[in-house]
């Protein structure tokens, strides 16, 4: 019997089930630019656990800003606070302040939906 290596707590994930669909992953990486072409079977699984541990970093500082304020619930505006009280986040201020998003950044959703914040 074949014993578990070093990475057999990275392998995981790599053959688990995945909570965001890699078809979806995949078709963005391919919308990302006219230079990729050819995708391997393992980045949008790479791309999937980045963006579980992206979600669940955000969710988390939000979620603190939300008990500062005694709320009970997660609001668009605890998200938008996170996202300004974090520098890692920075890249985020433009989805936050921007009226008219593309439909690119809102995930084809149709109409725009933006975070105002009162600040």
């Amino acid at each position: 019997m074949r014993q578990a290596g070093a990475y057999s707590g990275v392998m995981y994930w790599k053959t688990g089930p995945h909570s965001l669909p890699l078809a979806r992953i995949k078709k963005i990486m391919k919308k990302s630019g006219e230079e990729v072409k050819m995708i391997s079977g393992e980045a949008p699984i790479v791309f999937s656990k980045a963006c579980e541990l992206f979600i669940e970093e955000l969710t988390k500082r939000s979620w603190m800003i939300a008990m500062q304020s005694k709320k009970r619930m997660l609001h668009k505006e605890d998200v938008a606070s996170a996202i300004l009280a974090t520098d890692v986040f920075d890249f985020l201020i433009g989805l936050i302040f921007n009226e008219t998003a593309t439909p690119a950044a809102t995930g084809d959703l149709g109409e725009s939906e933006t975070i105002s914040v009162g600040c």
